[in-house]
């Protein structure tokens, strides 16, 4: 792991999830961004003395010169964006497997460079946008494929958040500051920071991509440099509309993204607070409601089921999910448990971008460019 020290909620979370099902051993470490802090928190977290590094870079150095079968076998980065490109991009020309947390990198330059360097490769390159790991939302996603919704004509995806109603940067709470900081967190505030996960979402369940947007960009609490709130058009790549909302400063909301998808034949809706619950409505026929766990479920949302039905489920759980499908992906097996990859990091960077042009445009239509190659 590079970065995610003792204090970090995010590395704690990537550890718990890596090593869920025991496919997976912490064995190294370069945790903070300074040496000291690294080694400091390598000691409390238990790693051995000669794998607990004072930088990334020693940390690539030592474990590329190790014999194959005891160097390690994947790379969690879990730093913050400005440091993502440069830390992912070694490790995946030195041949190490990479899982990087989300938005990928700050420029649609620097993903398509990842993505040459993961086709020349062949690592194995998975971002950890994690609400793609949950049950019921491989459900909503099969049911799409499936045609049972029909003609896809809309889709309304929101994240909706309050953490940063107040300046709270300037308190010195560390992830309020690097997130609201442009150098670090780049182009995008809120977009970039959950609008993110929303895109992703969206076109994980539907299938589809965002071809153009029309975004409403605001920051709202005096003095940030980045939006803290955004309003969103959508066209999608089949004709469908949408509407997104990714917003931080709505008093009350914790980590509420939600998602419809609305088609000729019916209509779906999950929520990240209720993950076990997927509601279902037919133009025909009653009202389904489907849960974790119970029978009737498609093999991607059984296979990442653990637990019976009744116990709740959710948010590590959904994050070793993708991790399973990135370990299976190293082993070169098949899999019910699907990942995002580069190339799902590439979109999202374009559609930052895209939403950000839009926003300082007096909300004009703007085009996502996304083209990738032969990856997607």
């Amino acid at each position: 792991m590079v970065g995610g020290g003792r204090d970090a909620f995010i590395g704690a979370v990537h550890r718990m999830a890596a090593q869920l099902d025991h496919q997976a051993v912490f064995v190294a470490g370069a945790l903070s961004s300074t040496p000291e802090k690294s080694l400091d928190s390598g000691r409390i977290l238990g790693l051995a003395d000669d794998r607990n590094y004072p930088t990334w870079q020693a940390m690539l150095d030592t474990e590329r010169a190790r014999a194959n079968g005891d160097r390690i076998d994947f790379v969690s980065i879990v730093t913050p964006n400005d440091s993502h490109f440069g830390i992912a991009h070694a490790f995946a020309e030195a041949g190490f497997n990479v899982v990087l947390d989300k938005p990928m990198v700050h420029s649609s330059e620097q993903a398509h460079a990842l993505i040459r360097t993961v086709e020349r490769t062949g690592v194995v390159f998975g971002v950890t946008y994690n609400y793609s790991g949950y049950p019921m939302v491989k459900q909503a996603r099969h049911l799409v494929a499936a045609g049972d919704l029909g003609d896809i004509r809309k889709v309304v995806v929101e994240y909706n958040q309050g953490w940063l109603a107040t300046n709270l940067e300037t308190s010195g709470q560390k992830q309020a500051a690097w997130r609201t900081d442009p150098a670090r967190s780049g182009l995008g505030g809120a977009v970039g920071d959950i609008g993110s996960h929303a895109e992703q979402l969206a076109c994980y369940v539907t299938g589809l991509t965002i071809e153009s947007v029309c975004a409403d960009l605001t920051s709202f609490s005096p003095g940030r440099r980045l939006d803290d709130d955004a309003n969103i058009l959508l066209r999608f790549s089949n004709g469908a509309r949408g509407v997104m909302i990714a917003s931080q400063i709505e008093i009350g909301h914790e980590n509420d993204l939600r998602i419809r998808v609305y088609g000729s034949l019916g209509s779906l809706e999950w929520r990240q607070e209720d993950p076990n619950t997927l509601m279902v409505r037919s133009l025909s026929g009653p009202e389904t409601v489907f849960r974790r766990g119970n029978a009737g479920l498609c093999a991607e949302a059984a296979a990442a089921t653990r637990l019976p039905a009744g116990h709740p489920e959710a948010f590590i759980e959904a994050f070793a999910n993708v991790y399973r499908g990135v370990f299976a992906a190293i082993r070169g097996e098949a899999s019910a448990l699907d990942f995002p990859t580069v190339w799902d990091g590439a979109r999202g960077v374009a559609f930052i971008e895209a939403a950000v042009r839009s926003g300082a445009g007096d909300d004009r239509w703007t085009t996502v460019e996304a083209t990738f190659g032969a990856g997607r």
